[in-house]
């Protein structure tokens, strides 16, 4: 199995052009697999069942795994699958009939529209360090970009004539996601005021620059984001995709279509935009039992 393994994450990065993430969590979650099948003392592919796949996934949900990871190691072994009957390695696969990914998926955590402005409003503009951050936080939630994203923006990345940035999603693929009118502002004054104090008499094109004038990292964010998060004194734990869940469920709150909110998140599939919906419909229920006198 571990060949056939090998042979599928070769297929994702020379014909798919799948990203370095993509094929290292992969390859984590199917070699995962192969492990667990082979403590069943099933030696051959073709030999694992639906039944054994459906022990696989509760036996993740019984170590306390994000649902998230529960559905990326299922969405993991869908592909697999599907290679494996293409390449003709299997007649049949386990995971035709298995609906899990709506039983295992968990609403993310939004924060309303007025804590958004509370916590974007906590790095003021005292410092560059202060400057940056404000822009990086504004710009996360007016475009929905993830971490890996805004920390890969380059200077180029922004068109300022047009008001847009072109962000690098997964499977090296662009896509176009407009700025508004707030976040281009900040990151303009990014720009002009704080990075040349952080690049000094360096050279580097990369847009958000830490205190070494050296690309900010997804941890240094995460820890900014927190910083902040607990400065605003915010009950509800908040992290760097916070910013992208909150941005498409006000969009949708406030009347967007699911294609175009599909497009700026640069989902592949509209499916995985729909959770979203799933989060206005929780809130609307929320609404009606806080405000509605029999609710």
């Amino acid at each position: 199995m571990h060949q056939l393994i090998d042979e599928y994450l070769n297929f994702l990065a020379v014909e798919k052009g799948a990203s370095r993430n993509t094929i290292e969590g992969y390859s984590r979650d199917l070699n995962r697999y192969a492990g667990f099948v082979g403590e069943r003392g099933i030696r051959e592919i073709g030999g694992v069942g639906t039944q054994e796949l459906l022990s696989y996934l509760a036996r993740l949900q019984g170590e306390g795994l994000a649902a998230n990871t529960v559905n990326r190691a299922l969405a993991a072994l869908r592909g697999f699958y599907k290679y494996l009957l293409r390449e003709k390695k299997v007649e049949s696969t386990p995971v035709a009939h298995v609906e899990l990914a709506k039983v295992w998926m968990h609403l993310p955590d939004v924060l309303s529209p007025e804590e958004m402005g509370l916590l974007l409003a906590q790095p003021g503009s005292a410092t560059p360090a202060a400057v940056r951050d404000a822009a990086m936080m504004e710009l996360m939630y007016a475009t929905g970009i993830r971490v890996s994203e805004l920390v890969s923006l380059t200077v180029n990345s922004i068109n300022w004539q047009v008001g847009y940035l072109v962000a690098m999603g997964k499977g090296e693929k662009e896509r176009i996601v407009p700025l508004g009118r707030t976040a281009y502002d900040r990151v303009k004054r990014y720009l002009d005021v704080a990075r040349p104090r952080f690049l000094k008499d360096r050279e580097c094109d990369t847009l958000f620059l830490n205190r070494s004038g050296k690309r900010l990292t997804r941890q240094g964010f995460w820890k900014i984001v927190k910083k902040y998060a607990a400065k605003a004194n915010f009950a509800k734990k908040v992290h760097p995709h916070t910013f992208r869940h909150s941005f498409a469920t006000h969009l949708l709150e406030g009347g967007a279509d699911l294609r175009s909110v599909q497009i700026m998140l640069g989902h592949a599939d509209i499916s995985t935009t729909q959770i979203y919906t799933h989060v206005t419909r929780e809130r609307l229920k929320e609404i009606h039992r806080k405000y509605h006198p029999r609710g």
